[in-house]
């Protein structure tokens, strides 16, 4: 009979372990996908890696597609929530959106929707802000700047306002193509995340 409940305390034990670790989800495009480079070097793996240094149990899920919109990330969120029931979500979307020349009322209500399915799972939401070239002019660019920082303080979410700070445009931190970033960017993507993401942990 003891080593019975010896074994159930330790299967209880590891259980509570494992939840109260739980799953951080990053739901992206090709930034966080590492389109271009080895997966191995991306800053969500790099994530992992750090969280495992700092004595964090968490697991990181990469949920992220090359050429994702926020429609897309929007129809697989369900499984994806289902599936890993994750403790903190990552929204790191709509860059192609902006690209695309997308409307931003339809990236907000992307966003919004995939944020309120996020909360209604239990998770808490990190938003990864992104910004686009002056060549799509002001007024665009402005309103879907906007789009984040709106979003963040009417769900009072934490916010990266520009998840790539002192990589776009920086000499040497891009790739080739100019518009993805490279292997030496990748930790100072997670430097510009994870202030925000720790006190969600």
């Amino acid at each position: 009979m003891r080593a019975i409940w010896v074994s159930g305390a330790l299967t209880l034990l590891l259980w509570a372990q494992g939840a109260l670790a739980g799953t951080v989800l990053v739901v992206g495009d090709s930034i966080s996908a590492a389109l271009g480079l080895d997966t191995r070097v991306g800053w969500v793996a790099l994530l992992q890696k750090r969280l495992q240094e700092g004595g964090f149990q968490h697991q990181v899920v990469n949920a992220s597609i090359s050429g994702d919109t926020s429609a897309g990330g929007l129809a697989r969120l369900p499984a994806l929530l289902a599936r890993h029931s994750p403790q903190v979500v990552i929204l790191e979307l709509g860059g192609n959106d902006g690209l695309r020349g997308q409307p931003p009322a339809q990236l907000q209500q992307n966003l919004a929707s995939m944020v309120q399915q996020s909360q209604q799972a239990g998770a808490k939401v990190l938003i990864l802000g992104m910004q686009l070239p002056p060549n799509y002019g002001q007024r665009y660019t402005q309103a879907f700047a906007k789009i984040y920082s709106d979003l963040a303080n009417a769900r009072q979410l934490p916010l990266v306002p520009f998840f790539l700070e002192g990589v776009g445009g920086v000499p040497g931190m891009m790739q080739a193509d100019g518009i993805h970033p490279g292997a030496a960017a990748q930790q100072r993507l997670l430097d510009n995340v994870w202030p925000s993401l720790e006190p969600l942990l």
